[in-house]
C-alpha cells in the first residue's frame, strides 16, 4: 500500500540521514542520473540570504501572464509542503507529490540515503518535468555551492542580497558567505547580482569561471517615480552576452510591501532580459505580474484594523528591511509584536535592530527541535534591554491576546520565523 504525503513526510523528516542538514552533491547528482532528470526547458537558479522567494514570485507571475507554464520551487512552505513545488502558482497536488517520491526511492535503491531536502529539490524537477513547464524557478535552500538545487544547470542565476545567517554551514563573514553563494553560477550564464558592493570573492569566483555578473546600478537599475510608477533600464556592460539595451517605463509599484521589493522586481526583470530569445514577455504581462503577485508572509500588511503584519523575517539583513518597511506605516497607538525565532538564528542582533519598535512583545516557545523555549526568548529580551514582555504557551495564543486588546489605532507585527507567521495565518481576525 502507497504511503500517503504526510507519512512521506514523516518518514523524511526520520529518514536515514536523521532529518539533519547534510550538505553535499553526490548523492542528489547520481540519483538525478538514475532519474535521467535533464531539464529541456530554460532554467532560473535564484539564491541570497533574504529576497529570493520574492525573485521567484516576480518570474512566477510574469511568465504566467505571459502565458507560459511555470514550474516554481520554493521552500520553506509556510503551511502545507505542497506550496514548496508549484505550477503557474497553485501547489501541487498530493498525487503528483508521491508519484515523484516513489520514483525517487526506486532511484535510491539500496545504496543512497537522501534528505528531506534532496528529495524536495529532485521531486520538484520530476513534477515540472512530467508536466512540460516551460520554465523553472528554482529557489537555493541554503547557501549555493553545496545546495541540492545546483546540481542543476541554470541558464540565469540570481543572487539577491549577501548578509550572514547559517554561519555554522555557510561561514561567518560576507566573503565567505558569497563564495557560496556564487557556486550556482555556470560559464557563459549570465548572474544576475543585487548585492552592492559586489563581495571580491564573488567576482573573483565569476572570472575565474567566465560568468558574465549583472550587477545592479552598473547594467541595470531602477528609479522611482512620481504618481505610483517605477521604470528600468537593463543596459548590460557585458557584450559577449548579446543583449540589447532595454527601458521600461510607467511600471506600477509590486504589490509585495516594502521598498526592497523594488530590487527584487528589478532583478527579476532582468531575469527575463536574458532569457527573452527564448521566452518573450510583452510589456502588459509585466505590468499585471507587478500588480497580481504574492508571497505571503513577506512584510504582509492585512486588510482592516487594526494594523496587522505577517514577516518572515529571521536574520539580520531581514529585519533592517522590517524596521524600514514599518517606519513608511502610518502612526500606531500601541505597537505590539508576537515573536519567536529558531535557536540558531542571530536573535541579538534581530532584536538590537527592532527593539525601538515595539511597545510590547508577547512571545512563545516554537514546539519543534530548533525552537526557542520561554526562558531562552525571555533572556534574550532582557539582554536587550526589552522588559515590557509577556510569555503565552504558543504563539497562537500570543497573536489572539494581542487581537483581543487591541485597538483599531494599534497595530501588531507577527514576526521572527516561517514557523511564526505559519501558526497565526489560520485564526480569524474578528470573532
Amino acid at each position: 500500500m502507497s504511503l500517503s504525503l504526510q507519512q512521506w513526510l514523516t518518514q523524511l523528516e526520520q529518514g536515514m540521514v536523521g532529518g539533519v542538514i547534510d550538505l553535499g552533491l553526490e548523492r542528489t547528482r547520481a540519483v538525478k542520473e538514475r532519474l535521467n532528470l535533464a531539464p529541456k526547458c530554460p532554467l532560473v537558479i535564484v539564491g541570497g540570504t533574504n529576497g529570493k522567494g520574492s525573485v521567484c514570485a516576480f518570474l512566477t507571475q510574469m511568465y504566467v501572464q505571459a502565458g507560459y507554464k511555470v514550474g516554481t520551487l520554493t521552500s520553506p512552505h509556510l503551511q502545507h509542503y505542497n506550496e514548496r513545488i508549484a505550477i503557474n502558482g497553485v501547489p501541487s497536488s498530493d498525487e503528483q507529490i508521491i508519484t515523484s517520491f516513489e520514483r525517487i526511492q526506486a532511484a535510491c535503491k539500496d545504496d543512497i540515503a537522501l534528505t528531506y531536502f534532496e528529495y524536495n529539490v529532485l521531486a520538484a524537477v520530476d513534477v515540472f518535468d512530467r508536466a512540460n513547464v516551460d520554465v523553472m524557478v528554482l529557489e537555493v535552500g541554503m547557501g549555493g555551492r553545496l545546495d541540492a538545487v545546483n546540481v542543476f544547470d541554470a541558464d540565469v542565476t540570481v543572487v539577491t542580497s549577501v548578509d550572514v545567517d547559517h554561519q555554522a554551514f555557510l561561514g561567518d563573514n560576507i566573503e565567505q558567505i558569497a563564495f557560496e553563494k556564487a557556486g550556482i553560477f555556470r560559464s557563459g550564464k549570465p548572474a544576475v547580482v543585487a548585492q552592492l558592493p559586489l563581495p571580491e570573492s564573488m567576482r573573483a569566483h565569476a572570472e575565474d569561471l567566465g560568468t558574465p555578473i549583472l550587477l545592479l546600478q552598473r547594467d541595470f537599475a531602477y528609479v522611482k517615480q512620481e504618481q505610483q510608477q517605477w521604470s528600468f533600464r537593463f543596459h548590460p556592460q557585458q557584450t559577449d552576452l548579446n543583449l540589447a539595451e532595454h527601458k521600461r517605463h510607467a511600471l506600477p509599484i509590486p504589490a509585495l510591501r516594502g521598498a526592497y521589493q523594488m530590487s527584487n522586481a528589478a532583478c527579476a526583470l532582468a531575469v527575463l532580459e536574458c532569457l527573452n530569445a527564448q521566452l518573450p514577455v510583452d510589456m502588459g504581462a509585466i505590468k499585471r505580474g507587478l500588480l497580481l503577485v504574492s508571497n505571503p508572509g513577506r512584510f504582509q500588511v492585512l486588510p482592516g484594523r487594526p494594523l496587522v503584519v505577517w514577516d518572515v523575517g529571521h536574520n539580520p539583513h531581514a529585519a533592517r528591511a522590517l524596521r524600514n518597511g514599518l517606519l513608511a506605516l502610518p502612526y500606531a497607538q500601541k505597537r505590539m509584536a508576537v515573536f519567536s525565532m529558531l535557536a540558531d538564528k542571530d536573535i541579538a542582533s534581530v532584536l538590537e535592530i527592532l527593539k525601538d519598535q515595539f511597545d510590547e512583545w508577547l512571545i512563545a516557545p516554537l514546539d519543534m527541535p530548533r525552537g526557542m523555549n520561554t526562558e531562552d526568548l525571555q533572556a534574550a529580551l532582557n539582554q536587550a534591554g526589552i522588559d515590557a514582555v509577556v510569555s503565552f504557551p504558543n504563539i497562537a495564543k500570543a497573536y489572539q491576546s494581542a487581537l483581543s486588546q487591541a485597538t483599531e489605532n494599534d497595530r501588531i507585527v507577527t514576526f521572527g520565523s516561517f514557523h511564526t507567521v505559519a501558526e497565526v495565518m489560520d485564526i480569524p481576525r474578528y470573532e
